[in-house]
């Protein structure tokens, strides 16, 4: 879907999706947002909130969250948390300026990202934090261990199709760091989270989203209805001897300058 986001909330799969996602990266998020979420009072805006796991965990410590999504219906209505539908790509950022502004695997999918950190950059209080996190997505040695080589090539050549289908760019997120240091940001830091997705685990279930979502696409772009049905199975089947090397996680923070004293 070039030019769009490619996933909707309302689709029956969302809810698999978010509830791999939040298995897969909400740790390693988690740990990194708890080096700027300081104090109670927080002021926070969770970009394109999905589910609202990270949202939940930032009220949860305390801080005033603002969560927004195209259509946000999936993220709970409770206490320290605003939720709002909301387009970045197109409305003024809600409510500025933010403590901490967080976007997980939202920017990859823009075809505005750069305007779109640059808004956010902006919409931060003095000394405020923006934490973008998205994934370097490579096709090539993708595959750790599968049962023959096959596998290996069918794998991915299905990586390559996909995000020609859903229209994603697969380095932005090797940009991020210099785009925030452009934005006028300081002391901006990367961390990169590398796991290893076995058959069976969240990492692996994840590709039978993109499966039943994408897959008239898939077929169209050259997959066979058999090829599809192999790569099922062999995310699904624990015992099918599929390991990937999970796409890289970046996720970089940098920080608004104080006011002058």
């Amino acid at each position: 879907m070039p030019g769009g986001y490619a996933y909707d909330n309302d689709v029956e799969v969302a809810f698999r999706q978010h509830a791999c996602l939040s298995a897969m990266l909400d740790d390693f998020t988690r740990s990194r947002l708890s080096t700027v979420v300081a104090v109670p009072g927080t002021r926070c805006l969770e970009v394109g909130a999905g589910a609202g796991s990270v949202a939940r965990w930032l009220a949860d410590r305390g801080a005033t969250v603002v969560a927004t999504d195209l259509k946000p219906h999936r993220v709970p209505t409770r206490a320290g948390i605003r939720v709002l539908a909301h387009d970045i790509t197109a409305e003024p950022v809600p409510d500025p300026p933010y403590d901490l502004i967080h976007a997980r695997l939202l920017l990859l999918h823009l075809a505005e990202r750069e305007a779109v950190l640059r808004k956010l950059a902006a919409a931060l209080a003095p000394g405020g934090s923006l934490a973008v996190e998205d994934w370097h997505i490579r096709p090539e040695h993708l595959v750790v261990d599968a049962p023959d080589q096959h596998d290996v090539a069918l794998f991915e050549r299905y990586q390559r199709i996909l995000m020609t289908v859903i229209g994603s760019d697969p380095t932005w997120a090797t940009r991020i760091h210099g785009q925030m240091v452009g934005a006028g940001l300081a002391g901006v830091d990367t961390a990169i989270h590398s796991p290893v997705w076995p058959a069976g685990s969240p990492g692996a279930l994840l590709v039978t989203v993109n499966l039943d979502l994408f897959r008239s696409r898939l077929l169209a772009a050259g997959l066979s209805a058999a090829e599809l049905d192999h790569l099922r199975w062999l995310v699904t089947d624990r015992h099918s001897g599929l390991v990937l090397r999970g796409h890289l996680l970046y996720s970089t923070i940098g920080r608004a300058p104080l006011a002058p004293a």
